[in-house]
């Protein structure tokens, strides 16, 4: 497989798209007007403690103050039976008024504020030191049990010398890079975590005290592995940046990265800006003729499988199977591309053989192999549903592009003419009751205002006899279909 990274840098916006095989997987955007948090660290001053939610609201400096669960502030304890003991109270690590230094698990989504952690992590190119854990893991992307035992052993060796009160995960980058090479990165994250204690010491109260890398250089960090052919990057002064970030901390990486000067914008290549405004669409149309549905709620995203147009070569059970398995593949790149997280529920066209259903699980999960973020899929339920799960830290590619409709308030539909037209019918009843006046004058946008004209069915002219008044229309372009006025005259 071929990997490539394409980074638009503008002056007010960067944009990064993986692209596999050239179709765009994955895209990140970061806007001066809107930077994400996921990873800063905050001096917080606690507002409010909930003892009956185990959670308090913490002021770090936004608009919305952050959610700081117990869960999210101690590591669970199990007894001698494996079971989970009880957290502590969270008014006993916590009172209104404290200074406390937070790190961002979640930007704010929606109406929510950010999720916050006292369980403070620095990442870096392979190593994940962990500030407040003296303990030491292996990515779970590390499969092989001989790799698993030997970085562990070269990651107790490594805390030893340079971090004994520390812990470290080693992420998945790290399998195949020399011990040389962890140690140097861990002598940075030690640097680096020095100087953030150091100014949080000073730092006064809802304040940033450290701050992410850039997203030009956090997708260096996170996503170039040695698979990654290339990086391409539209901007001069950017890819000289870029390569001086990685002459330091990725060197090995920094012969791929190279100034993009196609007469085409960068993003046009592999048709990646198509693929953006395709994932901003409810309907994802698949090779076969069949289509998906996607629907993003506050609570999850559903996903709805059809056949379509597909109606197959021999019968329905092998239709079914070869749009499910499609659909399967387009599903894991949809939730990567749309940076889709929490529940998500997708409902497979129906399959009568547990041997068809047990393929579709398999592709599934094959396909969510190459997904950065953690992603948890159960088998079918009773009722044909999957359910999983995809960790979610940043907000989705719509609620970056895309803001609530002003004509139905983000409801995703309006209401028919004929239903704004009995509307008006009624409150001209209603101003009737209220008003003595001797006419009435409806102002409605133009579509409702032609069809109260044109159709004497929708009751105006009865109306008009029976309140022995006249009733005007003025269709105004000014007005959307469901807002309109009633003017006593």
């Amino acid at each position: 497989m071929s990997f490539e990274i394409l980074v638009n840098s503008g002056v007010q916006e960067t944009r990064v798209a993986l692209v596999e095989n050239g179709a765009a997987q994955e895209v990140h955007l970061q806007r001066a007007s809107r930077h994400g948090l996921t990873g800063n660290f905050y001096m917080g001053r606690v507002q409010r403690v909930l003892p009956g939610m185990q959670a308090a609201f913490v002021e770090i400096g936004l608009a919305r103050t952050a959610f700081l669960h117990i869960a999210d502030m101690v590591h669970p304890v199990r007894d001698a039976s494996g079971e989970p003991l009880p957290l502590p109270s969270i008014t006993q690590k916590l009172h209104e008024g404290q200074s406390i230094l937070v790190q961002v698990l979640k930007d704010p989504l929606g109406t929510k504020g950010a999720r916050l952690t006292t369980l403070l992590s620095v990442p870096s190119r392979y190593l994940v030191l962990l500030p407040c854990e003296p303990t030491v893991g292996v990515s779970t992307r590390i499969e092989d049990e001989p790799s698993r035992a030997r970085m562990k052993a070269m990651l107790e060796t490594l805390r030893a010398e340079h971090a004994p009160d520390c812990g470290l995960i080693a992420r998945t980058a790290a399998e195949t890079v020399t011990p040389a090479a962890l140690a140097t990165d861990l002598q940075f994250l030690v640097r680096l975590w020095r100087a953030i204690s150091q100014q949080a010491k000073s730092a006064a109260p809802g304040t940033l005290v450290h701050g992410d890398l850039p997203l030009s250089m956090r997708i260096l960090r996170d996503l170039l592995g040695t698979e990654v052919e290339r990086v391409r990057i539209d901007s001069a002064e950017e890819c000289r940046r870029v390569k001086q970030f990685a002459q330091v901390f990725v060197p090995d990486a920094a012969d791929r990265i190279e100034w993009y000067q196609g007469a085409a914008p960068i993003f046009d290549l592999y048709g990646v800006e198509d693929d953006i405004n395709r994932a901003l669409s409810r309907k994802v149309e698949l090779k076969s003729g069949g289509h998906l549905v996607i629907d993003q709620t506050e609570a999850m995203t559903t996903v709805d499988v059809n056949t379509g147009g597909f109606l197959g070569t021999r019968n329905l059970e092998e239709t079914v199977l070869k749009t499910n398995l499609e659909a399967s593949q387009a599903i894991a790149r949809q939730l990567r591309l749309r940076n889709l997280g929490g529940i998500i529920i997708v409902d497979f066209i129906d399959m009568a053989s547990d041997d068809h259903r047990a393929q579709v699980l398999r592709s599934l999960e094959r396909a969510l192999l190459q997904d950065s973020a953690r992603t948890q899929v159960y088998p079918f339920s009773p009722l044909g549903l999957i359910e999983m799960t995809r960790k979610r830290s940043r907000e989705s590619l719509g609620h970056i592009l895309c803001e609530p409709c002003e004509t139905c308030n983000g409801r995703g539909q309006v209401k028919s003419v004929e239903t704004v037209c009995h509307e008006v019918v009624r409150e001209v009843q209603r101003a009737a009751r209220q008003f003595e006046a001797d006419a009435f004058l409806v102002l409605a946008a133009p579509e409702v205002g032609q069809r109260l004209q044109d159709e004497p069915a929708l009751g105006l002219p009865d109306l008009e006899s029976q309140l022995r008044r006249p009733i005007r229309v003025h269709p105004d372009s000014d007005y959307q279909r469901e807002a309109f006025d009633v003017i006593p005259q």
